[in-house]
């Protein structure tokens, strides 16, 4: 199953997932295949080769998920002190949104899509973010990368009760950010406006936190921040 990790993009339109037999019934029928005319059933082999291309294609997507602890991605965005897009888009209700109205606050920027397991399992975390530190000058800005439009998007959001402003993403956004290979990668911006950190792949509430609390008592203006302001307050 793919509930963690990584989910790559195409979008879901272009991925085909193939229904195989299970284990067990994969085994009665190879019980049953010595006991058959002729020797090999062809929905054994329809089933063995698809079972066989389904396990390679969840190797390949365990092996794109990056380690968390094989990187430091904030401390490596700080230390650079890359400034973050300015961006134009729309919500789910055709308003025009623009990063300017965040100035001033840390933002945790989400590129994802409703069609992604790894981003939904994220949401619930990204709600508790918002209602404990949204005083105190934080906010999540979801970027929807979904293609069958915002009335998809605005559903998912009133089901799953999402209590931030989730935008409708384009390829424009996604090159300003460096291009956009899999979903859901976030973004965490400083109050000067500056790329605090990234995390690609699936990423734990208490992971986000650590890295949010001190983002929180630097003041808007000051410069980047220093692999010193994060590590000592933040990720190890």
């Amino acid at each position: 199953r793919l509930a963690s990790g990584l989910a790559a993009l195409p979008p879901k339109s272009e991925v085909i997932f193939a229904r195989t037999l299970s284990p067990s019934s994969l085994l009665e029928e190879i019980t049953l295949m010595s006991t058959k005319s002729p020797p090999f059933s062809p929905r054994l082999i329809v089933s063995g080769l698809t079972f066989a291309a389904v396990m390679a294609y969840l190797y390949w997507t365990a092996s794109r998920r990056p380690s968390s602890t094989s990187v430091d991605p904030i401390t490596l965005a700080s230390s650079l002190g890359l400034p973050s897009p300015s961006w134009e888009l729309k919500d789910v209700d055709g308003k025009l949104v623009k990063s300017a109205d965040f100035a001033g606050k840390v933002v945790l920027l989400d590129f994802w899509a409703t069609w992604c397991g790894p981003c939904r399992m994220e949401i619930p975390s990204f709600i508790e973010l918002q209602k404990e530190y949204g005083e105190k000058g934080f906010i999540v800005v979801g970027i929807s990368l979904d293609e069958d439009g915002p009335g998809v998007v605005k559903s998912f959001m009133k089901k799953t009760g999402i209590n931030y402003p989730v935008l409708m993403g384009d390829a424009q956004i996604s090159s300003a950010f460096g291009g956009i290979e899999g979903i859901p990668t976030t973004f965490l911006i400083d109050r000067g406006g500056k790329i605090a950190g990234k995390h690609v792949g699936y990423t734990e509430k208490a992971v986000f936190e650590k890295e949010i609390k001190p983002l929180l008592t630097l003041r808007s203006g000051k410069e980047g921040i220093t692999s010193r302001d994060v590590t000592s307050g933040g990720t190890e």
